[in-house]
């Protein structure tokens, strides 16, 4: 009995260290989980991106991943017809992806079939690069009428533009950009371009400030238009 008892003690210490070890990882894991799965979502916001896909789209992607963050991408059409492949890395990244226009033009001074077949032209190219097509349309330059939303509805598209400018376009700093984020409320929605390094720059401080107010990035609804929990997709 006397031999029994030392190994005892080590079989108690040997436990003990097993569970303070396995508690050790949990509290790692805890500690490095990104912004965005760490929050409390007491509501979301849209983090949209215009102009690709273009030679700025990986580095986009692996920001967004690296931040734990989705974003709606608005393709132009040309450009996803270029890079298709850029296209299928936005979608199977899990990002969402809306029509921006064939080629970015003032859609506005168009006659009717021809905003028709520049919307067409696209959601064909989105879809054979990804498989599905857009849901939702942002008007270039945000320019918007009566025909054009109707050539967009047609499509199965709804027009949707934003709440909060960047200005990423305009030369706007990174902080600048992240002042901006700052202002986002719960459902509204952010203009910025995937080909700027500031806002690149910009992406982990404006996900990290959003979850310091409650806020996660989600997709936009295609029956509000405001930003929404993401699906399960």
């Amino acid at each position: 009995m006397r031999k029994a008892r030392p190994f005892l003690k080590r079989s108690i210490i040997t436990s003990s260290a097993i569970v303070l070890a396995a508690a050790l990882v949990s509290v790692a894991l805890t500690v490095t989980a990104t912004p965005s799965q760490a929050a409390t979502c007491n509501g979301y916001v849209a983090l949209t991106f215009d102009d690709g896909p273009n030679s700025n789209t990986y580095t986009l992607l692996n920001t967004l991943k690296a931040a734990g963050a989705r974003a709606t991408l608005f393709n132009i059409g040309q450009n996803v017809k270029n890079n298709a492949a850029l296209a299928k890395a936005e979608k199977d990244a899990g990002m969402w992806i809306g029509n921006h226009s064939w080629s970015h033009q003032h859609m506005t001074s168009m006659g009717a079939a021809q905003m028709s077949s520049d919307l067409s032209q696209t959601q064909q190219a989105i879809q054979q690069a990804t498989g599905t097509a857009p849901t939702i349309f942002r008007p270039p330059y945000g320019e918007t009428n009566g025909t054009l939303q109707q050539a967009a509805s047609a499509l199965g598209l709804r027009t949707v533009t934003w709440d909060v400018d960047s200005r990423d376009w305009a030369g706007a700093s990174t902080a600048a950009i992240v002042q901006a984020a700052s202002q986002l409320q719960a459902g509204q929605i952010i203009l910025m371009h995937d080909q700027y390094q500031t806002t690149i720059q910009a992406i982990g401080q404006i996900v990290s400030g959003l979850s310091n107010r409650g806020l996660c990035p989600g997709m936009i609804s295609k029956s509000t238009g405001r930003a929404v929990a993401p699906d399960a997709g």
